[in-house]
C-alpha cells in the first residue's frame, strides 16, 4: 500500500493503473521476471494483482479514490501522509479494520466468519473476468477475429474487415479510425488467443509486417504482455502500436456489453433513526 502511495504522490497525486504500476517497479527495483510473473491462469500477472488489492484497502481507508475513467489519486487524507510512511499507510487500514470489526459486532445478522461485502465484490469481480477469458479462449482463431471486429466497429472504427489471408504478415484486422470528425488513418490489428505472455519478437514482426501499409497498429490478447512487449511498442522512432491484454478486452466487452450482460442488484437500506425520530 505504502509504494502505490509514494507512486501517486511521484506522479502529482493521480495517475492510471499502468502508470502507478510503472513507478512501483521502478521504485522497488522489481526485476522483469517478476513483474511479468502471472497469477493464476491471467490475465493479470502477481504484481498487478497486488497493487489492485493495495488500491482497494487504501481506498477503504479512505487514502485514494478513483474515477470512472480508471484514474487513481491521492484524497485528502492521502495527500497528509508523508512520503515512505509505511508505519501510517497501515494505521490508516488497521482503523478502517477496527472499526467494520464494531460494527460487526453490534449486529445481531452479522457473524465473524463471514466474508465482508467489499470481499465478496472483489471475488466475483475477479471470477467474471477469469470465466469470460476463458470462454473467448475457447473459441476459434476465426471466431476470435470476428470478435475483435465487432469490439472495433462498437468503439468507433469504420471500414472494419477481416483480412483472412495467409501470408499476410499477421496482419489479422484492418479498420479506420477517426478522431473530432476531422483526422482518419488507418490501423492494422493482431489478434492473439493467448494464455501466456506475448513478447516483444511479435511486436516487432508485427511492425515489420505493418510497414508502409499503417502509421499506427494494434495488438490484442487474451493473455498479457511482457514488459519488453511493452518498451517496444513504444519505441522512439518506430510506428506506435496499441496493446490490449486480456484484462482491458474483458473490460472492453463488458463496457460494450459484448456477450455481457451486467445486472443490478437491489439493496435495500434500513434507516433505523428515521423510525425512531417518527
Amino acid at each position: 500500500m505504502s509504494p502505490t502511495v509514494d507512486a501517486l504522490r511521484e506522479l502529482g497525486g493521480s495517475g492510471s493503473i499502468h502508470e502507478i504500476a510503472e513507478v512501483v517497479i521502478k521504485r522497488m527495483n522489481v526485476p522483469d521476471d517478476v513483474a511479468q510473473e502471472l497469477q493464476g491462469n491471467g490475465p493479470q500477472t502477481k504484481l498487478e494483482y497486488r497493487l489492485a488489492w493495495a488500491r482497494t484497502r487504501l481506498k477503504r481507508a479512505g487514502l485514494v479514490d478513483n474515477s470512472r475513467r480508471g484514474i487513481w489519486a491521492l484524497t485528502a487524507k492521502g495527500l497528509q501522509l508523508e512520503p515512505n510512511d509505511t508505519s501510517s499507510v497501515s494505521k490508516q487500514y488497521s482503523e478502517y479494520q477496527q472499526g467494520k470489526r464494531n460494527l460487526r459486532n453490534e449486529s445481531s445478522t452479522v457473524h465473524d466468519d463471514e466474508p465482508g461485502t467489499d470481499q465478496i465484490d472483489d471475488q466475483i469481480s475477479e471470477a467474471w473476468r477469469e470465466e469470460l477469458l476463458s470462454v473467448v479462449r475457447a473459441i476459434s482463431p476465426d471466431a476470435f477475429e470476428r470478435l475483435c471486429q465487432r469490439l472495433l466497429r462498437e468503439s468507433g472504427f469504420t471500414e472494419v474487415r477481416v483480412t483472412g489471408k495467409s501470408g499476410d504478415g499477421g496482419i489479422d484486422v484492418e479498420g479506420v479510425i477517426r478522431f473530432e470528425g476531422l483526422i482518419s488513418f488507418p490501423v492494422m490489428v493482431q489478434c492473439k488467443r493467448y494464455k501466456g505472455n506475448v513478447g516483444s519478437s511479435m511486436v516487432r514482426d508485427f511492425r515489420g509486417a505493418m510497414a508502409g501499409r499503417a502509421d499506427r497498429g494494434m495488438l490484442i490478447t487474451t493473455g498479457n504482455f511482457t514488459r519488453d512487449a511493452k518498451r517496444e511498442a513504444t519505441k522512439p522512432g518506430t510506428h506506435p502500436i496499441d496493446l490490449i491484454d486480456g484484462n482491458q478486452l474483458v473490460e472492453k466487452l463488458k463496457e460494450l456489453e459484448l456477450g455481457v450482460e451486467t445486472q443490478m442488484v437491489e439493496q435495500v437500506i434500513i434507516d433505523d433513526e428515521w423510525f425512531k425520530a417518527i
